[in-house]
């Protein structure tokens, strides 16, 4: 009997906290009581609404909606909102949602999910570009600001007031924000066609090493049972008949090395698009400051092959045919014309000749280089004046 009062004993022992090893160790024994008394949070793969568990239902997804983030299954999902809107179904959450805003969460945290979303709603409408301002420092203003509003939508900072400031940028900038959309989608696609001609070049360059190399294996293969059908024939000597396979086999490398040289490498097919930013009217309720004065694009004018480079004639006008005995006479000479002399070129070149010097002022020209070797020698006696040292090659510092 005394064996099971000891044990009886030593268990309430263990179970009951030890008073007499102080207050501190009491208080430390009741808080780990509290600690388990504590509710324990559903773990994730629990849907809040039905309670179905992944564990008994392995193909259960789970779908979240960008109006409150409440996370449910899809079960769930289909049996409330199939018929039309209706309330989230979470307790405190009164709101309205709709079954096709429903989406598979892309993130483990529910916070980066809405944190993502509401940048990309920002950044969809506030798509300035660098250039559109006048400085780098009104720039990052700007960028600080639409950090300000995305800050304020994730925290629920005056949500109310932040939307309304959103929407009425959009409508006031509702030109500059398609701009600079499509300006976006044309350099992203230019890069995917660029990355796509760098991709299909490298193949080409892979599947032409790949294709040398093969004619080079089976060029080596060629020469070598060449060599060896000579020599079993017998038809000279072994050493002269190596030395003349090795020779057709350089010469053969050469010319395929030759002609992949002078064969025209493919260029890429991407075009850069550039262009600038039109900027929309002005915003009361929310000004960007620093942004450049709107210009209108003026309209494209046709392509000059000349670069503006003016043809026309300012002094004389070229006729088709000056009446003149040695003309006539050049016209009809088989002698002369038989060699592709043309008269009109003859008349073209002595017209030019003769008034080339019309409009060259030799006067003007001279004043204006005597007026720049004044100005230089000014400035040199200045310099001089100053007190500046010479160099060894005469200029002055």
């Amino acid at each position: 009997m005394s064996r099971p009062q000891q044990r009886g004993s030593a268990a309430s022992a263990s179970l009951t906290p030890s008073i007499e090893a102080g207050p501190s160790t009491l208080l430390l024994s009741l808080d780990a009581l509290k600690m388990t008394d504590e509710p324990i949070s559903a773990p994730p793969d629990i849907c809040p609404v039905c309670k179905s568990s992944r564990y008994l239902n392995p193909n259960m997804r789970f779908l979240v909606n960008p109006e409150c983030y409440h996370k449910m299954c899809e079960s769930c999902v289909d049996r409330i909102f199939s018929h039309g809107p209706a309330p989230c179904p979470i307790a405190g959450c009164h709101r309205t949602l709709r079954k096709q805003r429903f989406r598979k969460q892309t993130f483990e945290d529910i916070q980066v999910e809405k944190e993502v979303d509401v940048r990309k709603r920002v950044a969809q409408t506030f798509n300035r570009r660098p250039e559109e301002f006048e400085s780098l420092l009104a720039y990052n203003n700007y960028l600080e600001e639409v950090e300000t509003i995305t800050f304020d939508l994730l925290n629920g900072i005056d949500a109310q007031k932040t939307e309304a400031k959103l929407a009425a940028y959009a409508a006031q900038n509702a030109a500059s924000i398609s701009h600079n959309t499509t300006l976006e989608q044309r350099e992203h696609a230019t890069a995917e066609a660029r990355q796509a001609a760098e991709k299909e070049q490298a193949r080409l360059r892979r599947e032409a090493a790949r294709r040398e190399e093969d004619e080079e294996r089976r060029e080596l293969e060629s020469g070598r049972k060449e060599v060896l059908d000579r020599l079993a024939r017998g038809d000279g000597d072994a050493d002269n008949i190596a030395r003349e396979g090795q020779k057709v086999l350089l010469k053969r490398s050469s010319a395929r090395r030759q002609r992949d040289l002078t064969q025209p490498s493919n260029p890429s097919s991407t075009d850069v698009f550039r262009g600038t930013s039109a900027n929309g009217a002005a915003d009361t309720s929310f000004f960007i400051k620093g942004l450049k004065p709107t210009a209108v694009p003026e309209p494209e004018k046709p392509y000059d092959p000349f670069g503006g480079l003016s043809l026309r004639r300012e002094y004389f006008t070229l006729q088709d045919f000056y009446e003149h005995p040695w003309l006539d006479a050049a016209r009809t000479d088989l002698t002369i014309t038989s060699g592709g002399y043309d008269v009109q070129e003859y008349c073209t070149r002595t017209l030019t000749e003769a008034f080339s010097g019309l409009g060259v002022f030799i006067e003007d020209e001279v004043a204006g280089r005597e007026k720049a070797a004044s100005g230089s020698v000014a400035t040199v006696a200045a310099a001089a004046a100053g007190g500046g040292d010479e160099n060894e090659s005469g200029d002055v510092l």
